[in-house]
Formats: structure tokens, sequence, C-alpha cells
């Protein structure tokens, strides 16, 4: 379910998908697994953003994946990645990993700790080609570059050093203090998805806490409130 008002339309968190296997708690923004709403397969581009808490030792085996842009963003503790490019790497907060899957990559990811949860975000964007060569990268992006302001992660162009993707999207984040303040905007023709990593804000009336999210259309722009400490991911899509 969605509320709307004039500007934008809310998806609030407590309405996700959910699942519980034991060493896995996930939330679903969008049809993923065994949830599945066939009116709720993604918005634009954006197909998955799954909200990811691996227990200890836990993670996801060796599994394939193919044609889809996949970004992973951990927002506490570490996460360890392998697949068959060759890459053997740990993940922590404040370091971005994007995959191409192209025609075809198998990975893994595990929680490496033995005493402390690992929890991420893991995104998946349509490409706007198939069958690309698999590719995977991974950068550290310095916390002052989005301390009240959005920071690139990705992008098709590799804008202000991010990342890059396979499709005409581009994903920000952002970190606001209590009584912090944001501007996210829009130009003509693009859509935009705002998710509350943590944390709570308010744009103009409505509050948003972590899980929830916004949709809206440009040319648009949201003023954006913070009342504690909070991390917000931005998607300006096509």
């Amino acid at each position: 379910m969605q509320t709307a008002t004039k500007q934008f339309q809310v998806r609030p968190g407590k309405q996700r998908g959910t699942t519980e296997i034991g060493w896995l708690h996930s939330y679903h923004s969008f049809s993923f697994g065994r949830y599945y709403d066939p009116n709720n397969m993604g918005y634009r581009s954006l197909r998955v953003i799954n909200d990811d808490i691996v227990e200890p030792r836990g993670g996801f085996g060796e599994h394939g994946h193919d044609n889809m842009e996949i970004i992973t963003w951990v927002i506490k503790g570490t996460l360890r990645h392998g697949d068959n490019t060759g890459t053997d790497e740990e993940i922590r907060p404040g370091e971005v990993q994007t995959m191409t899957a192209g025609r075809g990559i198998r990975h893994s990811e595990i929680n490496p700790s033995t005493s402390e949860a690992v929890h991420l975000l893991q995104i998946w964007i349509e490409p706007s080609q198939l069958n690309l060569a698999p590719a995977y990268a991974q950068k550290a992006f310095d916390k002052g570059g989005r301390n009240g302001k959005w920071q690139v992660l990705a992008s098709p162009d590799r804008r202000d050093g991010s990342l890059v993707i396979h499709q005409d999207a581009i994903l920000s984040v952002a970190e606001l203090s209590a009584d912090g303040r944001l501007k996210v905007s829009l130009g003509e023709g693009r859509h935009g998805y705002l998710q509350v990593a943590f944390g709570t804000v308010t744009i103009g009336e409505t509050r948003l806490t972590g899980g929830d999210a916004i949709t809206f259309d440009g040319a648009a722009s949201l003023d954006i409130r913070a009342s504690e400490d909070s991390q917000l991911l931005f998607f300006d899509l096509a």
C-alpha cells in the first residue's frame, strides 16, 4: 500500500515483504524470492532493495545471477564477498561494491564475524544492455563527502568518482545529524526513489523512519529535516 500526497508517494517500511530463516532477517522493498506481489515488481529500472541482517557466520553460499547490476552497501558490520572473477574481499561501512552479473556470475556473501551481525542493503538495477562481461568493483568513500550533502556512489558515467553501473541511474547517499537539513531534487522527466537506511526524517508533514521510502517525479525538489542521526539513499532514475 502506498500513501499518496501532492508531491510524493510513501512506501512504509513495515509493509515490505519479509524473509526469516534463522541466520537471515530480510525486508524486501519489491517482490523477491517467496515474497511476490504482482503490483510491486520494482520502480523504473530499480528491481530489488533487500534490507538484510545476517547473523554471525551466516551467509549466502555460492549462487548465480545474470543480467543485473548489483550494488551492496554495508550499514554495520563486515561482509565477505567471493566470486568466480577471482574476487575475495571484505566490505565495511562506507564501502560500495558493484557487480555486473552480465552473461553470468557466481558469488557468495558471508558474515565472517563470530559475534557481530552485519546489516546491509543489496540493490539490483536492470541493465541497459544484456549479456555484458561480468565485472566487480569496490571502493571506500570518505564519510565527509556525505555529511550533510549528497555523495554519488554509482552512476553510468563515473561522475564524482563513483563506481560505474550500466543503466541511466544514479545512486547517492547522505547522512544528517539531528536538526540537519538537506534538499533532494529531480530534473524534468526523471523519477526519484528515496529510502531511509536508518534514523528519522520529515518531509513536509510526513515522518519517515528506517526502512520507509518515497517515490516522486521531476521536475521536483523536496526539503528533508532529520530529527536524529540518519542516513538516506537516493536513486535518480530515467
